[in-house]
């Protein structure tokens, strides 16, 4: 392979792997400037469980991002789900699972109110979503009749806030330890059957020095982490569902036909809709799935809280849309990923914490965060006009 090829091969893996090194950079300084207290075991799985519900509306937000759209409607759903979850439970004694079939149900119904209008109807997204940030919001209003409502039910409460048992019951979550060992084996297995069948089609592939430095950081990050989670109470429940999330999702956007019909639709929506995509479809359950994702994300904010309150998820939109940009999403649509949409969501979250720990007013927090948000939508925009 000749040093050009090289240099090319290592460039696009060094985007593609570029805001996970971002992240540890951010959490190495941060590290520092707060004298270890951000990687503290306890601290680590707060950043986990506060930052959970921003990270369940990314996956749902990238979708809609990647057809150049957004949902502006998030963070009032979050509410009004919320407020329906607790009617349900705590007024009405529902049980906690038939309650969350419920709330869920309600998110999809919402979610197909507002993609009908905007699929068939052809209202652009960012109106039909931002009436209905304001109609859920009243309605949460109404719900609760302004008054916040709980406690919930111990089931309802572990979603948010348990952790997995260790059958094991060592010093450390030896569960934790071996969940983490078994998830790095799967990447090195995962990464060499890869590279094999790149070599096996002739294609180029990273010289074994750079192979085996990457294979490295990412098998380091998982150990560091399981190790870390296993010094406090081992692996939170909200984890387990953020993976499985993560998963579903990956999948269904890299590996299947729906899939690549999103990004078809947002690269192009006149070629996909000629290349006999169903566009107005695949937009309609663009929003279903928002939906769904957004009354998810508002059991999880209330059982976080043990309490649902008429003002939960205010600028849970803007925090959404935020990861999904600073994790490599296009502004203009087609371009973006679930793990880069969860990373930059990490990071926006390490930002918070770090400056947290550190004392920095919640002012200077917010505008750190706007300049962030900014430089990473600039850099898309100039690697687009430098790639032309």
């Amino acid at each position: 392979m000749n040093k050009m090829v090289t240099l090319r091969i290592i460039k696009q893996n060094f985007r593609q792997y570029g805001m996970l090194l971002a992240l540890a950079a951010a959490m190495i300084l941060f590290q520092a400037l707060t004298n270890g207290v951000l990687m503290r075991p306890i601290n680590l799985t707060n950043l986990i469980l506060q930052n959970s519900y921003i990270l369940i509306l990314a996956i749902g937000m990238l979708l809609c991002i990647l057809t150049g759209n957004i949902d502006l409607s998030v963070g009032s759903v979050v509410a009004f789900v919320g407020a329906i979850s607790a009617t349900l439970m705590v007024d009405k004694g529902i049980p906690s699972i038939a309650a969350m079939v419920i709330a869920l149900v309600i998110g999809g119904i919402i979610g197909a109110w507002q993609g009908y209008w905007i699929a068939y109807i052809k209202i652009p997204a960012f109106i039909v979503t931002l009436a209905g940030m304001l109609i859920f919001r009243g309605l949460a209003l109404v719900v609760l009749q302004g008054q916040s409502k709980g406690p919930f039910p111990v089931l309802f409460q572990s979603l948010a806030s348990g952790f997995l048992p260790d059958p094991f019951n060592g010093k450390r979550h030896i569960l934790t330890l071996l969940v983490g060992l078994a998830f790095s084996l799967i990447i090195i297995a995962s990464e060499v059957h890869k590279r094999n069948k790149q070599k096996k089609y002739g294609f180029d592939v990273l010289p074994a020095w750079a192979f085996f430095v990457k294979v490295f950081f990412l098998v380091a990050v998982i150990l560091v982490f399981s190790f870390v989670f296993a010094s406090y109470k081992g692996i939170p429940n909200i984890l387990v569902l953020l993976a499985v999330l993560i998963l579903i999702y990956h999948f269904l956007t890299g590996k299947t036909v729906p899939g690549r019909h999103i990004y078809a639709l947002g690269g192009n929506a006149k070629a996909a809709k000629l290349s006999g995509i169903k566009t107005e479809r695949v937009m309609f359950w663009i929003y279903v799935n928002m939906g769904v994702i957004s009354a998810l994300a508002g059991m999880v904010f209330a059982a976080r809280l043990n309490v649902a309150t008429p003002k939960a998820g205010q600028n849970f939109e803007l925090d959404a849309i935020a990861a999904c940009y600073v994790g490599g999403a296009s502004a203009t649509g087609g371009v973006g990923t679930v793990i880069g949409a969860i990373v930059g969501g990490l990071f926006m979250g390490v930002l918070n914490n770090g400056m947290s720990i550190m004392g920095i007013g919640i002012d200077w927090q917010q505008a750190i965060k706007g300049f962030v948000l900014l430089a990473a939508v600039a850099f898309d925009l100039y690697s687009k006009a430098k790639n032309r």
